[in-house]
């Protein structure tokens, strides 16, 4: 159905919102964040777009685009859909060399004339289910971009939805909402098409093929009047789609959060006892998460704190923050290699704080295990998983019962211990301690120093010793352990 496009008011594009492009990018925004496009970067099917003189990387982004029919103000997700008169395709041009300049703003990277290509034809958005649309892009007769909405952060209504809770949104403002994977550079001569359907539909529906063409601009900014085009390696990696497409080299592998492996190995032979005993040589007596043991019998975790928190339930906060990508599930998708999730639950194990889905998401992203001062869910299922958790035990709750999933990364209280992002975690039968990051390399020297003269001290209560003057250690025997000690270090002892 095709039908004229004045020119509207506002175009409204949103940042990330497809699960395959936030991946790809390695981030997953909690919330919708938007952008501005002016109304001069419109254009139609069978036109050009120009790539400056002095730049490389001009990027399409193929997208699904709303057109607004009745003015919507503070609309509820339920009837905001009812607010878009037409949907259509389109493709939100960007130039990466001004990217950095706009600092997120994207004024004049994604600004320029002829970057928003708009149509050819219109779907009438009442007959079409928006969680059933399909976007794609092809570059030169090649397929680069297919996805659904099913695959997006934040689904279209609630786009319009939370739009309008700032501003109105009018009869002919357009809202970008979002590309998937498979964006990239195009060059001169290159032709992208993009189109959107709803494939199934009983009905066809389709927006008909966009077609734009890129040429070569032949005047170059001036840098007299403001800032020039700049690229480095993260804008190419970021524009091509990766750094394998940039042609660039591999990044050297990451190394785990705050533990190179030799410390780790050193924290994994020290026991939690030993550990605690030379914190509190050093003051520190408050390093103890209280009340959790391990599901798994025999568990030993380690590793770097990734913190989460929840505060009491309260059903009109559940309802803001309990929902969607809420702060739970955020944690669980971000936490890296050798990490370990600690959960502030407030020492209340009548509610579970994590289940089977999010073990296994966890385990998946090779997370080091789990520590909450809460209960946990499918308890069996997660110990079969073999993702090691410490909690107060299991609990059929779900987590509404008693919390609201509010904020990662931040400063946190787990089992009576303060819990910052990047403290060292060391758990086994014993229990778990925390440890801070700068006092670690000491502590686990010290410890297991301590234990080599503890095994010492053992073998000659063994042998028959009393443990007065032995256990400590008084001068003579501290003379005798040093004698041996010597002597087992001497070439072919």
């Amino acid at each position: 159905m095709s039908a004229p496009i004045d020119r509207p008011g506002k175009i409204i594009a949103i940042h990330l919102n497809y699960r395959s492009r936030a991946d790809q990018r390695g981030r997953t925004p909690a919330t919708p964040s938007y952008f501005f496009k002016p109304s001069s970067s419109m254009a139609g099917t069978d036109g050009v777009v120009e790539r400056p003189a002095g730049t490389e990387l001009l990027a399409f982004e193929g997208e699904i685009a709303l057109i607004i029919g009745t003015a919507a103000h503070r609309v509820s997700v339920a009837n905001a859909w009812s607010h878009v008169a037409w949907v259509t395709a389109s493709n939100d041009l960007g130039l990466y060399d001004l990217r950095a300049n706009d600092k997120g703003s994207n004024v004049r990277s994604k600004g320029g004339d002829g970057y928003t290509p708009i149509g050819p034809d219109l779907i009438p958005a009442a007959e079409v289910d928006p969680a059933e649309l399909r976007v794609r892009a092809w570059v030169n007769g090649d397929l680069r971009q297919d996805d659904e909405t099913s695959g997006l952060l934040f689904p279209l209504p609630q786009l319009i939805a939370d739009l309008s809770q700032h501003f109105t949104l009018e009869p002919g403002d357009i809202i970008l909402t979002g590309t998937p994977a498979g964006s990239s550079v195009i060059v001169p001569g290159d032709v992208v098409v993009v189109e959107v359907d709803a494939p199934h539909s009983s009905r066809t529906f389709t927006s008909g093929g966009l077609r734009t063409t890129v040429t070569q601009g032949t005047v170059a900014f001036d840098g007299s009047l403001g800032s020039l085009p700049a690229v480095d390696d993260l804008q190419r990696a970021e524009a091509w789609g990766s750094r394998e497409a940039a042609g660039l080299p591999a990044e050297a592998p990451a190394t785990e959060p705050g533990l190179d492996p030799q410390l780790r190995a050193k924290l994994a032979a020290a026991p939690t006892a030993g550990l605690s005993a030379q914190l509190r040589k050093r003051g520190l007596h408050a390093c103890f998460i209280d009340g959790v043991s391990a599901n798994l019998p025999g568990a030993k975790i380690v590793g770097t704190a990734k913190t989460l928190r929840f505060v009491p339930a309260r059903e009109d906060l559940f309802k803001t923050h309990g929902g969607g990508y809420n702060a739970q599930k955020r944690a669980f998708d971000a936490v890296e290699e050798g990490e370990i999730i600690v959960i502030e639950a407030r020492g209340d194990a009548t509610t579970g704080t994590l289940g089977d889905i999010l073990a296994l998401r966890a385990q998946a992203r090779r997370a080091a295990g789990v520590v909450t001062d809460g209960g946990v869910r499918d308890f069996a299922a997660v110990a079969e998983i073999g993702l090691p958790v410490f909690s107060q035990g299991a609990h059929p709750s779900v987590l509404g019962r008693k919390h609201v999933p509010w904020d990662v990364d931040v400063t946190i209280a787990c089992g009576g211990a303060t819990v910052q992002p990047g403290d060292i975690i060391v758990g086994d039968s014993d229990g778990v301690i925390v440890i801070p990051p700068a006092l670690v390399e000491e502590v686990v020297d010290a410890t297991l120093a301590q234990e080599e003269e503890d095994a010492w001290i053992a073998e000659q209560v063994e042998a028959g010793h009393p443990v007065d003057g032995l256990f400590p250690m008084n001068a003579a025997w501290r003379a005798k352990y040093d004698a041996a000690k010597a002597a087992s270090a001497e070439p072919g002892a």
